[in-house]
């Protein structure tokens, strides 16, 4: 078998089961410690990097329901329960997202804003600066906003 860390560049799907069959065997000397922590690194930035997504898609769908009522659809609907649901598991299996959420909260609001002018056609100022959605009322199962009329 080929050292473990010259599969990393060659075969990086034989690379993890490698890793992962060392680590199980206790055989910590013979990992690649170094693309294994930056493997680790690149992970957590990339579940961050989901969970900030399904924030801004999230935002995204509660601007145009509030803002386009009489363009409602089932698919904006199914839409926002898909992405608060992907956001409570995240939160369910990483308690610690919770700080994150409060951190990327108005820059993902900031994002949903632009993206809603973009798709629905109105102009941005439709949209108020400061979020109209609390960030327990995001969170929140079966919540939908009213009309802006309402």
């Amino acid at each position: 078998m080929k050292a473990v860390k010259t599969l990393y560049g060659t075969d990086f799907n034989l690379w993890l089961e490698e890793t992962a069959r060392l680590l199980k065997e206790n055989k910590l000397e013979q990992l690649d410690i170094e693309n294994l922590i930056e493997e680790i690194e690149a992970m957590g930035r990339s579940e961050k990097k989901g969970f900030r997504s399904n924030l801004e898609k999230l935002l995204l769908h509660l601007l145009k329901w509030k803002y386009q009522p009489n363009k409602r659809s089932g698919s904006w609907k199914s839409s926002i329960i898909e992405h608060r649901n992907r956001m409570l598991d995240d939160l369910e299996d990483s308690p610690s997202y919770k700080p994150y959420y409060e951190q990327i909260f108005d820059k993902c609001y900031r994002n949903a804003r632009k993206y809603a002018e973009a798709e629905t056609g109105l102009s941005i100022k439709v949209f108020p600066e400061v979020c109209p959605f609390t960030k327990t009322e995001i969170l929140t199962p079966d919540y939908l906003p009213k009309d802006n009329n309402n």
